[in-house]
């Protein structure tokens, strides 16, 4: 049986690693696919700087910063998403002459938007089906209500931002088991419940719904989400429970992982950020932490090997305490096993 319908997770999910030059800078990306993306999320490596988010549904020039609370900013920076890449204007954050950057990569429709009406209250949507991938952006109500994703399947993760204001990025999971909890991305604050964020029904194939917090939903205000659901093979969003050995937890993927993000849902832990382009073989122990401005480091408690078919953990705290349960987000470099039925080497 065929385990995956997307050979290739490079038309969907890459990374460029770049020398910044302080001034007009074009990057292109190398997978094996070209790949025009839809939401580029930067961060400097060797120095302090905060993280950059831009998407095509919002447009060049419109920066939020995943490690802070800001609103969003017209700001140079992404000047144009590219048939094989994106091309940067000046700028420290991200085109710090000599800095050292990655760019972190998402394929939707290229930039084509339209209006979804299938919620109480229209929203504005870039949807890849194939991909599990949506970008969402709409006026909030003040009241609790319901946005269209365009999915097709209900998603399993959503990071929410407000636009035109000063506010926390929040971030639901199903791995929860929980309809209104959330963690914040720009912190390290366990996981909280609020019915006034994610209130108490869960997204369904075709709808989000929101509660009143002017946090993801002010009256008036444009908010933005991004909403993922997972595609065997290419993604997947769950959760672990660390034992606090360096022989830890296995977490089973069905894809050798490209990217990975982790958070425990106590409170104190960074978002650690892990990816094969930085760490090029195991272990992998060079992270970045989405919560904070920090450059990029290395850690003996933040130590995983990337496998075939998933990850493990390979340190005793940190990452893998003991009885924490962690959330965590994973894209694919490649899967398991292909459709044609050809297995993956490990590393």
């Amino acid at each position: 049986m065929a385990y995956t319908n997307i050979d290739d997770p490079s038309a969907f999910f890459q990374i460029a690693l770049y020398t910044g030059n302080g001034g007009t800078l074009a990057i292109t990306n190398d997978g094996n696919s070209d790949l025009q993306p839809d939401w580029i999320w930067i961060k400097r490596r060797d120095g302090a700087a905060s993280h950059n988010s831009y998407d095509s549904s919002r447009g060049t020039g419109k920066h939020l910063a995943q490690n802070t609370t800001d609103a969003e900013q017209t700001y140079h920076g992404v000047t144009a998403f590219n048939s094989d890449g994106f091309t940067l204007s000046s700028g420290g954050d991200m085109n710090y002459n000599n800095g050292t950057f990655v760019g972190w990569q998402w394929k939707a429709n290229g930039g084509t938007t339209a209006t979804n009406n299938d919620g109480s209250t229209a929203s504005t949507v870039q949807v890849n089906q194939d991909a599990g991938f949506s970008i969402i952006t709409y006026t909030g109500t003040g009241s609790e209500t319901t946005f269209g994703h365009g999915l097709g399947v209900a998603p399993e993760v959503i990071i929410a931002k407000k636009r035109g204001g000063a506010a926390s990025w929040v971030v639901w999971f199903k791995a929860f088991n929980n309809s209104d909890g959330y963690l914040v991305l720009n912190a390290t604050d366990k996981m909280e419940e609020a019915t006034t964020i994610f209130t108490n029904t869960d997204p369904t194939s075709s709808v989000i719904t929101l509660g009143s917090s002017s946090t993801v939903n002010q009256n008036t205000v444009t908010h933005l989400m991004y909403a993922f659901a997972p595609k065997q093979g290419y993604s997947k969003f769950g959760s672990y429970v660390g034992n606090s050995s360096t022989d830890g937890t296995f977490v089973y993927l069905g894809f050798k992982p490209r990217w990975l993000m982790i958070k425990s849902t106590q409170a104190g832990m960074y978002w650690d950020i892990i990816d094969s382009a930085r760490s090029t073989s195991n272990v992998m122990d060079d992270y970045l932490t989405a919560n904070t401005s920090d450059p990029q480091g290395t850690s003996a408690t933040k130590k995983v090997d990337f496998l075939s078919n998933g990850f493990k953990l390979r340190s005793n705290n940190n990452i893998n305490f003991s009885d924490h349960t962690f959330i965590y987000m994973a894209f694919a470099e490649n899967p398991f096993t292909t459709s044609t039925g050809i297995p993956t080497t490990a590393r």
